[in-house]
């Protein structure tokens, strides 16, 4: 059983406003959205919606910040300065944040202190201390010419950020933008009513000019919408690839740039030397944490056919020792999914991986001690190879999948046969061996004898998982377009 605690009073403000522009204002319609709670499946707040002429006057704003304002031709040193009050207003929040996303996506508040107290504020105020060491202006002379180059503001950004980072993702997205001198409109996800409106408070508190940030979380019609805006320079996205088609098909006719952080199909490759006692501890979070909801999931695991027996029977024993429950109950280590089309997609592609041939090994259904909610128990899937929907699709829920490889180079065949290249690990305990086969993976990251990646240094994906990258100086410098000024010398020098 599961029971539906009360929205704490104070813990949402703006509950009948929308934010633009660094100000709190009344929407344009009497549109609302019902924000369910995913361990329920019961309505616990309905919220002002924003509407496309909000989203218009979110673009104004933006624009007469960065054309006519004073903050991207700040000083670095004067944005950084902003952006740390920034920085010290979500910590300041960290646990109402933590406490709106269980209420809005299930996530158990264990989770969001370990994603958002630890990874969110290491990311943001690393992209404050790296924007104040970057060559935002250097002079470059040779023999024939004498130039300066100059990185600037790419002007007005449409951060989209998903329900499952919407704190996390301000380090990677917004933060590294505004010190970059651009105008933000932070777009989050409908499911993120709460958190986006107390980020929407931390904007506010933190005191920047006006225009220069807005904060909505709306539907597919208002995001279209402002994708589609000619008043928007660049789309900095984190989503799944059917949208990501369709941002770059709608940005296409006026040529916007765009940067995409998309899904993955991230392979773990475990070599016979391997200790499981080692590999273990940060393989299976690796795979099961935040239900499968995390981009970089390792959801395929590659295992030599020597050790594939030994190793499906220690993975379904140590995914036995996770409990599934009431994100509110502290003794849980996995809540619901985030929403009902997670679960219909999840118990979908279940039945799809059944019907080709796999095998179920521990999972496989909703909990049985749970009536109500969008809860599916981490599921184990054998006997699967990579042909199949389950091993080539991403999933965004629990389902892991272990295949059987021949030899290593067989492994990373395997590994590299996917639409999708976000991450991967590879575990053994040969490191040099480890570390050969890591540059072999066509893949944005891989981690050695670990799971995830490092954000504090440039991370992103190649062929489906997206294009650009977040986090580190380069992170930054996607936000800006670098300026040629020619003090001497002509196109025909060499």
């Amino acid at each position: 059983m599961t029971t539906t605690p009360t929205l704490p009073n104070g813990l949402v403000p703006g509950m009948d406003q929308v934010f633009i522009g660094g100000a709190w204002r009344s929407p344009s319609t009497d549109a609302r959205y019902d924000v369910t709670m995913p361990s329920t499946e019961t309505v616990v707040a309905s919220v002002a919606a924003p509407s496309r002429d909000d989203a218009d006057l979110a673009v104004q704003a933006a624009r007469r910040a960065f054309d006519e304002g004073e903050w991207p031709r700040l000083s670095i040193a004067q944005r950084a300065e902003a952006c740390t009050r920034l920085a010290e207003e979500l910590e300041k929040r960290l646990d109402r944040l933590n406490t709106a996303w269980t209420y809005e996506s299930g996530y158990p508040k264990a989770h969001g202190e370990m994603i958002n107290n630890g990874a969110g504020r290491t990311v943001w105020r690393s992209a404050i201390d790296t924007a104040l060491k970057l060559p935002w202006e250097e002079r470059r002379t040779t023999a024939s010419s004498d130039v300066i180059i100059q990185r600037q503001p790419v002007g007005t950004v449409l951060a989209i950020l998903t329900y499952n980072g919407p704190v996390v993702l301000m380090g990677m997205k917004v933060i590294p933008a505004l010190l970059a001198g651009n105008a933000v409109i932070i777009k989050h996800a409908p499911d993120s009513q709460f958190t986006s409106r107390i980020v929407a408070e931390a904007v506010e508190a933190a005191g920047l000019p006006t225009g220069v940030v807005s904060v909505i979380a709306a539907d597919n019609d208002v995001s279209q919408y402002l994708v589609e805006h000619p008043g928007i320079d660049m789309i900095h996205m984190t989503g799944g690839m059917p949208v990501a088609v369709d941002i770059v098909q709608r940005t296409a006719p006026r040529l916007a740039r765009t940067a995409l952080e998309l899904g993955g199909k991230s392979p773990a490759i475990i070599l016979d030397d391997a200790d499981l006692d080692s590999v273990m501890p940060t393989l299976v979070p690796g795979s099961f944490g935040a239900l499968g909801q995390v981009c970089v999931c390792l959801s395929r695991i590659l295992v030599s056919a020597k050790r594939y027996d030994e190793v499906v029977s220690r993975l379904a024993d140590e995914i036995g020792k996770w409990t599934v429950g009431d994100p509110f109950d502290p003794n849980s280590d996995l809540g619901p999914l985030a929403n009902e089309r997670a679960l219909i997609r999840t118990e979908q592609m279940l039945a799809r991986a059944i019907e080709q041939g796999a095998r179920v090994v521990s999972g496989g259904r909703r909990p049985p001690h749970l009536d109500r909610g969008f809860y599916f128990e981490p599921t184990l899937l054998a006997d699967v190879t990579n042909d199949m929907d389950i091993a080539q699709q991403e999933v965004f829920g629990p389902i892991v999948v272990v295949i059987k490889y021949d030899d290593v180079d067989d492994a990373i065949r395997i590994a590299n046969d996917s639409p999708f290249g976000l991450a991967a690990s590879v575990y053994a305990g040969d490191r040099d061996a480890a570390l050969d086969i890591a540059r072999k993976i066509h893949s944005g990251g891989v981690a050695i004898n670990l799971a995830g990646t490092c954000l504090t240094e440039p991370f992103g994906g190649v062929k489906q998982s997206g294009w650009g990258r977040e986090c580190g100086a380069e992170g930054i410098l996607e936000f800006t377009d670098i300026k040629q000024i020619m003090l001497s010398g002509t196109y025909v020098d060499s």
